[in-house]
Formats: structure tokens, C-alpha cells, sequence
């Protein structure tokens, strides 16, 4: 992880970390922290706990998102602090809606300009967002709603496994990964157990990035910790609960940061500090039925 952020994430560029609530790679976040990584532009549907985390490290000059907040629980108070101006520093946002993020990675997915949509009527939106426009369809005459596509520097999928090669293969809850990873100029990969290519062979439909987009391979069991990998281990909701407190008091944000992210080495040590985790988190058994690839 060390070795692909420091290579791979540079100050000033558009990062991706995704994952939709599930598969969230935290490890990725904290090394860019630990790396001190400056003036970032974060992009993600929902920022979650670790843009939180990322923001109040100082790592961000903008965010661009859909929904901001902590989910069932309450606000991002690092993000929320700093948009009030009750500490220092300053970001500059961009929001749209969640299905308007989708356009813009797909839109860069496809290499097209913008993406048009039956989006943003009667909301103020792009009354705060200008880069929201609107374009009328050469065929129906309609008015549609347009986003630009976003094409990040790096985008960074933590996934269940992948081989060798950077064949990623992702089961359960998907957000934008696909997308995202197709409209980045780099691509970080993150998983819980590196397989060998026949594993990958025997299932393809699972197979959700290619590896000739690829350009890291980081093996980093818990690597989404607070946030959960189906199959290895469930969502530390009890963190998500915790950090309503955590982040609402700078001091505790402070130690927090200390203890877990800069006073450890890699995600190792960070679980080693975390007793009792796994035995309470680990995921139990429960086998698909499988399907016959055969001819």
C-alpha cells in the first residue's frame, strides 16, 4: 500500500476512493493521510467516514459528491467544521445528486464530454452548481439536464480478490467502481486475498475490472474496515455510531487520527490494536448456489 500510494497518488490530483456503503477502502485513505498528501480533489457519491477523516487531515482542497453525511447516524463534522469556518483551511465543493454522479463517471467512462439527463427539475442544484447545464435533444426536442464527465487521476477499488494480473472480481453491494476505474488515468486495486487465475477463470461474470486497466495490486485484508467486504467480514457499525462523537470534538478527531492512522505502520498494525475485531466482525459462511460454465 505504501509503495502504490506513493507512486500512484500525487499532491493535486483527483482521487477516487469508491465503494457504495460497501467495500470502502479505509487502508487506502489512511495511507495517503500517513503520506501527508496535499490539495486533493476527493470525489465520491457519499463521502463517508474516511473523505471525514481525509478533510480534517488536511488532504483536500475540494470535494465533489452527491450526499454528504454520516449514514444513520448524523453529520461529517470535519466537512461540516470546515465549510462553517470553525477552523482553519477552506474547500471549495461541487454537489450533485447521486444518480448525477453516476453520469459523470460514466460519462468518462465512455470518453464523451457530458452525460444527459432527466435530472434536477425543480431543485436549485444547478442554481449552486453552473457546471449542471442543459441541452436540447436533436431528436425530441426536450430539454435534458447535462453533467461533464469526471475522469480522475487515480481511483482506488478495494474488492474481495483479484489475481496477479489485476483481474478484480467484486460480489455484493456495487457502487460506480466499474466506471470510475475506466475513467482514471491510474488505477489502484486493493483486496482482501490475491487468487490464482483459474479462480478468477472459473467464475468471469464476477470479474468487474479487467486488469489491462490496472496498475496496482495491494493485498490488504480488512482493508475496508469500518466499512465491510461481503463474505470476509460485516460493517463495523458500532465505528459509524462512534464517530458521531469522534469527529464532533477536534481534540478527539486529533487522537483519533494519532492512535490509528499515524501511530501505525499499515493495516496490520492497525488491527492489532483493534481487539476482538475480527472474532466480531468476521462474516459466517453462506455458499451462492453455484452455475455450470461448462459447453
Amino acid at each position: 500500500m505504501r509503495e502504490a500510494v506513493s507512486s500512484l497518488v500525487h499532491d493535486g490530483d483527483t482521487v477516487v476512493i469508491e465503494g457504495f456503503t460497501h467495500l470502502i477502502c479505509f487502508a487506502a485513505g489512511h495511507e495517503i493521510i500517513r503520506q501527508k498528501r496535499r490539495d486533493l480533489t476527493l470525489c465520491r457519491l457519499t463521502p463517508d467516514l474516511i473523505y471525514d477523516q481525509m478533510i480534517g487531515a488536511g488532504c483536500a482542497r475540494k470535494l465533489v459528491f452527491s450526499w454528504a453525511g454520516n449514514p444513520g447516524v448524523g453529520s461529517l463534522h470535519s466537512f461540516r467544521r470546515i465549510l462553517e469556518g470553525k477552523t482553519a483551511g477552506k474547500l471549495e465543493i461541487e454537489e450533485y445528486s447521486h444518480f448525477g454522479m453516476v453520469a459523470r463517471f460514466s460519462a468518462g467512462a465512455a470518453r464523451l464530454p457530458f452525460w444527459p439527463m432527466r435530472n434536477y427539475k425543480g431543485t436549485d442544484l444547478p442554481e449552486a452548481n453552473p457546471l449542471i447545464r442543459t441541452v436540447r435533444c436533436p431528436y425530441t426536442g426536450e430539454d435534458l439536464a447535462t453533467v461533464p464527465a469526471l475522469n480522475p487521476d487515480v481511483t482506488i477499488v478495494h474488492a474481495q480478490r483479484a489475481d496477479q494480473d489485476g483481474n478484480t472480481q467484486i460480489w455484493g453491494l456495487l457502487g460506480v467502481q466499474k466506471e470510475a476505474a475506466f475513467a482514471s488515468k491510474r488505477v489502484i486495486v486493493v483486496v482482501e486475498e490475491l487468487v490464482d487465475e483459474k479462480v478468477v477463470r472459473s467464475d468471469p461474470n464476477r470479474t468487474l475490472i479487467p486488469g489491462f486497466i490496472v496498475d496496482a495490486v495491494v493485498v490488504e485484508p480488512w482493508g475496508a474496515h469500518p466499512s465491510y467486504a461481503q463474505g470476509y467480514y460485516d460493517r463495523d457499525n458500532d465505528f459509524y455510531v462512534a464517530w458521531e462523537d469522534i469527529s464532533k470534538d477536534p481534540v478527539k478527531f486529533q487522537t483519533y487520527l494519532d492512535e490509528y492512522v499515524f501511530g501505525v505502520p499499515d493495516r496490520k498494525a492497525y488491527m492489532a490494536k483493534s481487539k476482538g475485531l475480527a472474532e466480531r466482525l468476521n462474516a459466517k459462511d453462506k455458499v451462492c448456489q453455484g452455475v455450470n460454465y461448462g459447453f
